[in-house]
């Protein structure tokens, strides 16, 4: 049984192999086999030789079977090429589907292992292939992937290009993509203008590119491919057109804060204000530290034998701890109590002067000097220190308003004018409703990044001159900025306004490399990269 197994398994299409014994040993299945039949052809000349020179026997490792390694021992022939021109004296035959030349792997175990290699690299394959029950180094599947050839170079119609950082702020490279299968082309090794063009010179017909904004894309674009469409990618509009919007935002940033109603922005609290603020510096909060964290244990587990009916000597015993202890933790209504009463039970030798401390602090004596002899004269037995550690919290107010709230950010004040609409919330609405009043710049801002919004989502490239007349009569210098470099690139930012085209799938596959990378632990050169991306 295990041998006709074996054999439908691993021999079905090879009528040149005779099958003599299949041992299965333990952890170990061994199939002996001879090639039987000729004449073999000769794989230089072509022509067929009947004349057999000698035999010798190939060891050949296949896939598992069964959850145990594969041995073919197979013995081949050596023959006599019959041809005389022919260069070759003497070949051994090989059988298609099991044997290759110098090679002591069977082609499904073969490409098994170029297959772990891509997927995972060297070290993480080399375990991987251990499982498999194939002994192999990470060197060796490294090996298998560098002598794989390329894919076949099929010229894109449509090509994406963007950058990839080899070393990030050092070293960058460029992928290729073709937009339309969604499969890299190629990688080049730097992110310069010339490689892009002697690389659209060396492989004519490509009709559109996808790329950034960047210059050396466009240069090289136009040089290599004079004939292509250039597609400005609309996401990177976009994110220009965000960067544009914070600097004018950032610009006019003071009238994002509110005035105050009764005074102005800067007012500093008077001292009344600074004795109700104080109480804010230190909200009350869950007790913290070692001795609250031992305290809710024991708590808990105390509660949890008396429940169990265990007494109180017995869960002292338990726990270590002593029945007094017990009977403190059984008393109480909750554990917290017992944290904050041995912190705040404690009375403190400033409390009986405190309400005249506050009085005195409310009139405008601020200076602790005058006030700490104040106390002593009736009798405060404490240090000046003391006095100078509480009123810490009131000089902590001093410059904080009770009445006013803090403004928002530039980047969130740049969130709101950038999100549709629909995505804020009523009191975001309510605070740009009340910002853009206040500033008629922003206002305008706001208005031009909604209507480069819709032009991007309806693809209405034909509102793009509209636009730019419209941005040069406000006084936003960032936005004029903006509207000059599409002005430079008008004719890739057009068909980015009018074209479905986008460089989103070069995106993803930027993401990948950037797997790939964090695989090989950063260590992988270019090359080993290249072969990967291309052909995993």
């Amino acid at each position: 049984m295990v041998c006709e197994v074996s054999l439908t398994t691993l021999l079905p299409h090879l009528a040149a192999v005779q099958v003599e014994e299949v041992v299965a040993g333990e952890g170990l299945l061994r199939i002996t086999a001879r090639t039987c039949g000729g004449p073999v052809v000769c794989p230089d000349c072509g022509v067929a030789s009947r004349h057999e020179h000698s035999r010798y026997v190939r060891h050949l490792d296949d896939c598992q079977v069964g959850g145990r390694p594969v041995v073919v021992d197979l013995s081949v022939r050596r023959w006599y090429c019959g041809n005389l021109r022919c260069p070759r004296a003497t070949f051994v035959e090989q059988v298609e589907g099991l044997t290759v030349r110098y090679q002591r792997r069977t082609p499904q175990l073969q490409q098994l292992m170029e297959a772990v290699a891509l997927a995972l690299g060297g070290r993480a394959g080399a375990r991987l292939a251990a499982r498999l029950h194939q002994a192999v180094s990470w060197v060796t599947l490294l090996n298998l992937v560098m002598r794989l050839p390329d894919p076949p170079a099929a010229v894109p119609t449509v090509l994406g290009v963007d950058d990839f950082a080899l070393r990030r702020g050092q070293v960058y490279g460029t992928v290729l993509v073709d937009c339309v299968t969604r499969r890299p082309v190629d990688l080049l090794p730097d992110r310069e203008g010339a490689s892009l063009a002697g690389w659209l010179a060396g492989h004519p017909g490509v009709e559109v590119i996808c790329r950034d904004r960047a210059e050396a894309y466009g240069e090289g674009a136009t040089a290599g491919a004079p004939q292509a469409v250039q597609v400005a990618d609309r996401w990177h509009l976009w994110h220009n057109l965000v960067q544009a919007a914070e600097r004018c935002v950032r610009r006019h940033q003071g009238c994002c804060k509110e005035p105050g109603p009764d005074g102005p922005v800067d007012a500093v609290p008077t001292p009344a204000e600074q004795i109700s603020l104080a109480g804010q510096v230190r909200p009350p909060k869950e007790p913290e530290g070692r001795y609250a964290d031992r305290t809710r244990a024991q708590y808990a587990a105390v509660h949890q034998l008396r429940e169990q009916g265990y007494g109180i000597r017995a869960s002292a015993r338990r726990l270590g701890i002593t029945p007094r202890r017990v009977r403190v933790l059984l008393r109480a209504a909750t554990w917290q109590e017992l944290v904050v009463d041995r912190w705040q039970g404690r009375r403190n030798r400033l409390d009986p002067f405190k309400e005249y401390l506050h009085q005195r602090w409310a009139e405008g004596q601020t200076n602790l000097v005058q006030l700490h002899s104040e106390i002593q004269a009736q009798g405060y037995p404490g240090s000046y220190n003391s006095l100078c550690a509480y009123f810490r919290r009131f000089r902590q107010v001093k410059g904080r308003s009770p009445a006013r709230a803090a403004p928002p950010g530039i980047r969130e004040i740049t969130g709101w004018i950038t999100r549709h609409p629909d995505t804020l919330d009523d009191g975001e609405k309510r605070q740009l409703k009340a910002i853009l009043a206040r500033c008629p710049e922003l206002q305008a801002l706001s208005g031009h990044v909604h209507t480069f919004a819709r032009m991007l989502a309806d693809l209405s490239a034909h509102q793009l001159p509209d636009w730019l007349t419209d941005v040069r009569q406000d006084e936003l210098p960032d936005l004029h900025s903006f509207a000059r470099g599409i002005e430079h690139d008008m004719d890739a930012v057009t068909a980015g306004l009018s074209l479905p085209w986008s460089s989103g799938v070069v995106e993803g596959h930027i993401n990948r490399i950037k797997m790939l990378k964090r695989q090989m632990f950063n260590r992988a050169r270019f090359p080993l990269l290249r072969k990967r991306v291309l052909l995993a």
